[in-house]
C-alpha cells in the first residue's frame, strides 16, 4: 500500500524479517519508509535527507545506534528519535536519553503500541506553538525558536526532551506542576510515563542548568511537583 502522506520514517534494523515487517506496517498506516541495515548505511541517509522520525537499532554492524544518536542530534535537534532494542538495561537506556533519544522500547515490541508513539511524537514535532521567542529566569535564557539555552552567558547543551521539559517548567515560571502535569505537557502521557523517567529528566536539568551557580532555579515541593523560579517560597 503506498504511503498517504509525505512522512517519511528512516528504520534502521539488521535484521531482515524485523525491518521488512516494521516497513510493511508503517506503510500500510500511510507512512513513507527508508530501511538502512547497518550503521555507515545509516549515516549516508542522516548526512543526506531529512527525516521525519527515526526508528534505530541500537546494535549494528558498523556504527552503533549511540552514535548514530549523538550524530543525529548533532545535526537536527527535534526529528524525533524512538529506540527499538533487545537491550533493557538501564545503563543503556539512560545513555540513549542522555544522548538525545525520545523514547527507548524493549524488543519485542506490540506495532500498536509503537505506532501510537510514531503518532505523538510526529505530531508533537510537527506543532510547536510557540507563542513568545523567549522566556528568561533571572540569568537563564532560553530561546523557543533556536531551540537554545544559556545561563549567565554561557551555553547549555540540551537533548529535545530536556528543551521541552525545561521550556514547559519555564512557560509556568513560579507554578508547581505535579509530574502527572509533566507527563500531559511534555510526553503527552504517551502511556503513562514513569514517575521515574520524570525524576531522571529532573536530575538531567538540574545537573546541566543548576550545577556551579550560587542561584537554584529548579525547585522541589516534595509530594506536589516540581517548579522554575528564581525567587521560591
Amino acid at each position: 500500500m503506498p504511503a498517504t502522506t509525505d512522512r517519511t520514517i528512516l528504520v534502521v534494523e539488521d535484521d531482515p524479517r524485523l525491518y521488512r515487517s516494521l516497513c510493511r506496517q508503517l506503510e500500510e498506516a500511510g507512512y513513507a519508509t527508508l530501511p538502512v541495515f547497518d550503521g555507515k548505511m545509516a549515516q549516508r541517509a542522516i548526512r543526506n535527507s531529512r527525516f521525519h522520525l527515526v526508528l534505530l537499532d541500537l546494535s549494528l554492524p558498523e556504527v552503533d545506534g549511540f552514535k548514530l544518536t549523538e550524530e543525529i542530534r548533532c545535526r537536527d535537534r527535534n526529528t524525533p528519535v524512538i529506540i527499538l532494542t533487545a537491550f533493557g538495561d538501564m545503563d543503556s537506556k539512560l545513555n540513549a536519553f542522555q544522548l538525545g533519544a525520545d523514547d527507548y522500547l524493549v524488543k519485542p515490541v506490540h506495532f500498536q503500541e509503537l505506532l501510537a508513539k510514531v503518532k505523538v511524537f510526529l505530531k508533537r514535532a510537527e506543532s510547536h506553538p510557540l507563542e513568545v521567542e523567549h522566556i528568561e529566569v533571572a540569568d537563564l535564557r532560553i530561546d523557543l525558536q533556536r531551540k537554545t539555552v544559556e545561563r549567565a552567558g554561557q551555553a547549555i547543551e540540551l537533548t529535545p526532551k530536556e528543551f521541552h521539559l525545561l521550556a514547559c517548567l519555564a512557560r509556568n515560571k513560579g507554578r508547581v506542576l505535579s509530574k502527572d502535569d509533566l507527563a500531559e505537557q511534555v510526553w503527552d502521557n504517551a502511556y503513562g510515563v514513569s514517575n521515574n523517567t520524570i525524576e531522571v529528566y529532573i536530575s538531567f536539568l538540574r545537573s546541566k542548568v543548576d550545577k556551579g551557580h550560587e542561584q537554584p532555579l529548579i525547585h522541589t515541593k516534595h509530594g506536589f511537583g516540581y517548579a522554575l523560579d528564581d525567587h521560591p517560597a
